[in-house]
């Protein structure tokens, strides 16, 4: 029989977290972390559960401080709602004194001080113990606080129930052989004491971040004997991951500089302390940018299908199966896409549009779907080459319709670091006129105008500044890669147009004052354009201008 060490007397929520992982268990009872930690390392235990982290009051320090000293691995994972009620010998007599736990006092601050502040708490090591001195010597104005079940048992009556909604806590399963990989894992670690030195905390979490790896939780102690700093954290990923391996052979040698200075405590599958209300994604369309989200999603322990003209499921039959669908198509199949499955939706799913035009797409998405569907557009502004969405810019289009399940999804392109704009939906295809449509299409005039009068690529180079080569380096990058994209991009419609054409229109004028030689002319619409720009705004983009020209500069020399 499965043997697991507790802290707390049967009946209470590590018991209730023990026999959720292992529903035959024997449970060992202890009062102290230090004994249960003991019979676990002597071999009398298979298994220590201890609680790490509750909604109420955040992690659980004594847990760590365990983890730390024994040989074991944190595998698994149990999160219980955690039902405290309130009892007593009786349920008229005034209470003086409410006992419980330190762990379960803390938990309740919040409910003592608004609705007996006038009582006085004690906490306890062994609730047992407490329970029968107040039976022994019928202390009637006594209460205790722990769970239901267990006050229950004892043969107390329930004064009040639940005192505190919303409270759950999340219990570490210890063993003594590593848990494998499942593809939706978290690893943690904690690290020696460590020297003190200037950017300590800010370099180790960069690692991380550097490479894209997410970090869920992370705290940072003083050690009690050498008050020097230690760092715990919790990321996403499994130990064996190459991504975990690199990043944490370059924290012991490169950054803390100690060898054996990281602890791995364990991996183990992900857990999650939201409520996540999505369960599956379906995509129409099997794009290489449908494929790039999907496994970010898949990352985050959803479900997903991709559909297609080719594919064993056609979209029609996918609807059917997902709480939210993802319409990722060429931008200009967009609209016959809604049409053609729009009306296969049902009031409670959701559909994100990813596309690159707003206006258009979301009254054909309105009109065609059900009132009860939600709708929202996102425009990712990254293609699938981008290795994580960290700093990459995103628009989202919410709709009178958008939810909570958009809102999850919002909340998944948020962690991953992408910068979010909300925009509506004529905002939105104004502004991509002005950061795509229009960029595309100088770039392509550009090109033919090369073309026209027989420029050799390789003279342009020598006869240009820094800064007239982000215009050849734009033309090079769209000239570069899938035509079709681009082409996509310039005949979108919407308020983009204006864009182009107001473009259009301004360089004629121009050409014109140009030719004419009216040098004042042009001066004095640089400076009416000047003082539109705004100083801040030019002030800020020289200088990220002067940073691409020193970035520049060294390639061109190397």
């Amino acid at each position: 029989m499965t043997t697991i060490a507790i802290i707390g007397p049967e009946g209470c929520h590590a018991w209730q977290a023990a026999k959720k992982f292992s529903p035959d268990c024997e449970t060992l009872s202890f009062s102290h972390f230090d004994r249960a930690a003991e019979t676990f390392s002597s071999k009398k235990a298979d298994y220590l559960i201890l609680p790490v982290y509750n909604t109420r009051i955040g992690g659980i320090l004594k847990s760590f401080q365990v983890m730390e000293k024994i040989n074991a691995y944190w595998i698994d994972n149990i999160v219980l709602p955690i039902h405290l009620s309130l009892a007593s010998l009786d349920d008229f007599h005034d209470l003086k004194l409410i006992v419980g736990t330190k762990t379960v006092l803390r938990q309740c601050e919040d409910y003592f001080t608004r609705h007996h502040p006038e009582i006085s708490l004690l906490a306890v090591p062994d609730l047992d113990e407490a329970i029968s001195e107040m039976k022994q010597n019928t202390l009637t104005n006594r209460g205790v606080i722990e769970a239901e079940n267990l006050l229950q048992e004892h043969g107390l009556i329930i004064r009040e129930r639940e005192v505190l909604p919303h409270n759950k806590t999340r219990f570490a399963i210890l063993g003594r052989k590593k848990a494998g990989s499942t593809g939706y894992d978290a690893t943690s670690l904690i690290t020696i004491p460590l020297k003190d030195r200037v950017g300590m905390l800010f370099d180790t979490l960069g690692e991380f971040t550097r490479r894209g790896i997410n970090i869920l939780d992370m705290r940072v102690e003083a050690d009690a004997k050498t008050q020097k700093l230690q760092i715990y954290l919790e990321v996403e990923g499994h130990i064996k991951d190459g991504n975990i391996k690199d990043t944490l052979r370059t924290l012991e040698h490169n950054v803390i500089q100690e060898p054996q200075s990281i602890k791995i405590l364990g991996s183990y599958p992900r857990v999650d302390m939201r409520v996540k209300r999505i369960k599956k994604f379906g995509f129409i369309g099997t794009g290489d940018m449908s494929k790039w989200f999907a496994r970010k999603l898949e990352s985050e322990g959803y479900e997903t299908i991709l559909t297609g003209r080719s594919t064993p499921i056609r979209p029609e039959e996918m609807i059917a199966d997902v709480d939210v669908v993802m319409i990722c198509v060429p931008i200009s199949k967009t609209p016959e896409a809604i049409q053609k499955y729009g009306s296969y939706m049902k009031d409670g799913q959701a559909l994100v549009l990813l596309a690159g035009e707003a206006e258009n797409t979301l009254n054909i998405a309105m009109e065609k779907c059900s009132q009860g569907v939600e709708i929202m557009l996102v425009h990712n502004l990254w293609g699938p080459a981008a290795v994580t969405m960290k700093d990459k810019n995103a628009s989202v289009v919410r709709t009178p319709r958008s939810g909570a399940l958009c809102s999850e999804f919002e909340a998944f392109l948020y962690k991953h670091g992408a910068d979010i704009c909300h925009d509506s939906p004529t905002q939105h295809d104004l502004l991509m006129g002005v950061g795509q449509k229009l960029p595309t299409t100088i770039s392509v005039a550009l090109a033919m105008a090369l073309d026209q009068n027989s420029i050799n690529t390789s003279d342009i180079g020598n006869h240009s500044t820094l800064t007239s080569l982000y215009g050849i380096l734009a033309m090079a990058r769209v000239h570069s890669q899938n035509p079709r994209t681009y082409a996509e991009i310039m005949s979108t419609g919407g308020e983009g147009r204006k864009i182009v054409r107001s473009f259009a229109e301004n360089i004629l004028k121009l050409i014109d004052l140009a030719e004419s030689g009216d040098i004042n002319g042009l001066c004095t619409t640089i400076e009416k354009s000047r003082d539109y720009l705004s100083s801040d705004f030019l002030k800020a983009s020289m200088q990220q201008a002067l940073a691409v020209d020193e970035t520049l500069g060294r390639l061109l020399k190397s």
